[in-house]
Order: C-alpha cells, then sequence, then structure tokens
C-alpha cells in the first residue's frame, strides 16, 4: 500500500486539491478484492458563492456533509439512477468539494466489469460509470477517505504539469455564465479514460 492521503491534503484551496488529485489512486475494498485506478479527471466546487454547487443553495441536509470535516466523501444521487463520488475540501463550515470524474483501472478490472455490465474501456471514464466500476453507492455518503478502510486515496503516481489540461466544467448548464466558463475541470490530457 502506498502512503494514504491524509486530512492535511484536502484542508487545502480546492482548485488545488482537484489539481493534485490527477495522479491519485482511488482504492475500495469489496468482499476481500482491492478494485483501484488512478484518477484522471476531477471538477473542483467552490463554495456558495459557486452557483454550480450544490450548498450555493444553502445548507441542507443533503449538502450537511459537505460542511463537515475535508477528506469525507460526498456521494449523491442523481437522474434517479447514478450516483457520483466528490471529496470535501478547505476548512471545516467552507462547503467545497472535488468531483471525481474518471479514473484509469489497475485493479479488479474484471470485477469493474461485471458490476458495471460492460468490458472495455468505458469502465470508469466519467463520475457514475466510476461509482457503478467500484460499487459506491449513498453507504459512502460521509465516509472518512483519510481511515483507509473499504474507500480510499493513496498517493501513486506524479503528473508532469505539461500533461494536465483545465476547461469548464461539463453538465451545469443551471449555473451562472461566468461559473459555467470557470475552467475548474482537470484531466491528464491524452488519456484514454478521461470522459471527454
Amino acid at each position: 500500500m502506498m502512503a494514504v492521503l491524509e486530512r492535511p491534503f484536502f484542508e487545502r484551496d480546492t482548485l488545488t486539491v482537484a489539481h493534485q488529485l490527477l495522479g491519485k489512486k482511488l482504492v475500495r475494498r469489496r468482499d476481500g478484492e482491492t478494485l483501484s485506478g488512478m484518477i484522471v479527471e476531477t471538477e473542483a466546487y467552490i463554495g456558495q458563492e459557486d452557483s454550480a454547487c450544490h450548498a450555493s443553495r444553502g445548507r441542507t441536509p443533503r449538502t450537511e456533509v459537505m460542511f463537515g470535516p475535508p477528506g469525507r466523501a460526498y456521494v449523491y444521487f442523481v437522474y434517479g439512477m447514478h450516483y457520483m463520488l466528490n471529496i470535501v475540501t478547505e476548512a471545516e463550515g467552507r462547503p467545497c468539494a472535488v468531483l471525481i470524474r474518471a479514473i484509469e483501472p489497475l485493479s479488479g478490472q474484471t470485477t469493474m466489469a461485471r458490476l458495471r455490465g460492460k468490458a472495455n474501456h468505458n469502465l470508469t471514464n466519467g463520475p457514475a460509470r466510476l461509482c457503478q466500476a467500484l460499487d459506491i453507492d449513498k453507504t459512502f455518503n460521509g465516509w472518512d477517505l483519510t481511515a483507509a478502510d473499504a474507500l480510499w486515496l493513496e498517493d501513486f503516481r506524479p503528473i508532469a504539469e505539461a500533461d494536465i489540461r483545465r476547461g469548464p466544467r461539463i453538465g451545469i448548464r443551471y449555473a451562472r455564465p461566468a461559473d459555467r466558463q470557470a475552467p475548474w475541470r482537470f484531466w491528464v490530457h491524452g488519456n484514454s479514460h478521461v470522459s471527454r
């Protein structure tokens, strides 16, 4: 096991965390098997001033986890069928998070394919797909990702700055124009597991 990412990593500025999560390993321990992948795409959601952030509408039962300690999972259900995994960032009380959009599978691909019902490179190239492939659901909402138990993150591979791209986030048509255009999506250039 590589070094587990500890709370101070997540206490920093959300854009920094979103950028530096690229190349980290997302690990899921399930029924004695390790499923894992390298993070290749993220999006930052920055507090109540960001109209694309769920917390922009205030503190609710759904967003309560975002106001809690950094390094916890914020998992929500969308479109009546998909889960999305976010990681809470910055200081407790400031509702910020990073959405994990895509991972490059490293271990457990056979199980991932069974869970997804697919056996190709589309296993984990999107936030809903990776949650399905890793069997991440609402059970993990509020999960302490620094505890290395069932779901956690590890240091893995440094990504060269020249290989990182950034641009607008995806699927946030409801947000203000300035927030729709903010370059808060980060991805590993040329990686075939990036969502688009």
